[in-house]
């Protein structure tokens, strides 16, 4: 009896000196407002002036809407550093009127020879000329003390979109082989110097068309392993965001022909096929997944199309509710809806991140679910 007694209690000191969860071992998103860019809000007066001319004043209404939606702002270069400063001052002010704790989301987009295997969406920074010292020193470095002096604030960042789907998939083109050390080596200091507190990191994962398929699982989660060592072994990650700037939905109604041989036949699917190979890699299993686009059943004749697809809509609104995956953190809404993916797929289309307000006009037409109309 005495040791029992002796074994009881040793059990319960151990588990009342058990540390409370570190931030990686929680959701981020519960409990917490969205940051919402006024500059997004902003582009979108346009939309509802055109639909007025139209006198839509429904469409115009559901525009207004998506003004009050929170979208995540993108870093795209070293003068583009100064987005974080406005979308800091702006939070706060959020913050301040809504008292509540507010999280903000941002993506993380400069490697040197950046989208080496599209070329829409190329960057300011070449390999062959310093661009990886240029990138740790002179983007990386102010990126993560703009962070670290923002302690008032949670932060969702989605490190690097497509580069490391390319490391996976895309070695048989000369540049991205090339361009794969460059890749890996940035995204891990870039992991290394953003260690912090208020900060959720999240590798871009691409999406169940491109990283989903059987073959592809196992090695992308490899990936994953081999950059995080890189980055050192204390370094963690909250998980992965997928769908970044396409077009799937979460859960599909319709199962397009093209993913007939594919266990990710939509973002949800792929989300559960990837994570048990990231947890056998002793890799984070969580995910945060773009929904602010979603072609629309029969839009795409090959899951391939990524370029400004038609017709779609903006998906489900940022929640953490409702999403029946428990590996799933949240829905957002990276994209922003608006900004071409580049000169391709529509006629007319400007060059990637220009203002495209035809194309924003659709996708509030095929808004599914229907947006809310807003009056003011």
């Amino acid at each position: 009896m005495q040791l029992t007694a002796v074994l009881l209690a040793a059990l319960a000191t151990a588990v009342s000196a058990r540390p409370p969860p570190t931030a990686s071992d929680v959701n981020p998103f519960v409990g917490k407002d969205l940051y919402v860019p006024k500059s997004y809000a902003a582009k979108l007066d346009t939309t509802i002036a055109n639909f007025l001319a139209k006198n839509d004043t429904v469409n115009a209404a559901r525009t207004r809407t998506v003004q009050r939606t929170s979208t995540f702002t993108w870093v795209t270069t070293r003068a583009g550093l100064v987005n974080i400063d406005t979308a800091i001052k702006e939070a706060r002010e959020q913050k301040r009127r809504t008292r509540k704790e507010t999280i903000v989301g941002l993506v993380l987009y400069n490697l040197p020879d950046r989208d080496c295997s599209a070329g829409e969406s190329a960057g300011e920074l070449s390999s062959a000329k310093n661009g990886l010292e240029i990138y740790k020193k002179e983007f990386i470095d102010p990126y993560a003390k703009k962070l670290a002096d923002a302690g008032d604030l949670t932060f969702a960042v989605v490190l690097e979109p497509d580069s490391l789907g390319n490391a996976v998939t895309n070695q048989g083109i000369e540049f991205c082989k090339n361009a794969t050390t460059i890749y890996e080596q940035g995204i891990a200091y870039a992991i290394k110097q953003l260690q912090l507190k208020n900060v959720a990191l999240y590798i871009d994962a691409a999406h169940g068309g491109w990283l989903g398929w059987a073959d592809n699982l196992e090695p992308t989660a490899k990936e994953f392993a081999k950059v995080l060592s890189m980055a050192g072994n204390s370094t963690k990650i909250r998980g992965f965001a997928t769908n970044v700037s396409n077009y799937n939905p979460y859960n599909a109604i319709i199962r397009e022909n093209y993913t007939e041989w594919s266990p990710s036949w939509d973002e949800s699917h792929y989300a559960t096929s990837l994570s048990e190979k990231l947890v056998a890699e002793g890799l984070p299993a969580h995910f945060i997944i773009d929904q602010g686009r979603v072609a629309l059943p029969g839009a795409r004749e090959e899951w391939g199309e990524w370029c400004n697809v038609s017709p779609a809509g903006f998906g489900r609104r940022p929640t953490t509710q409702g999403l029946n995956n428990t590996v799933v953190d949240a829905l957002v809404w990276i994209k922003p809806g608006g900004e071409s993916d580049g000169r391709c797929g529509l006629e007319g289309a400007p060059a990637a991140g220009a203002w495209f307000d035809e194309y924003v006009q659709m996708l509030v037409k095929n808004a599914d679910p229907p947006l809310t109309m807003s009056l003011n």
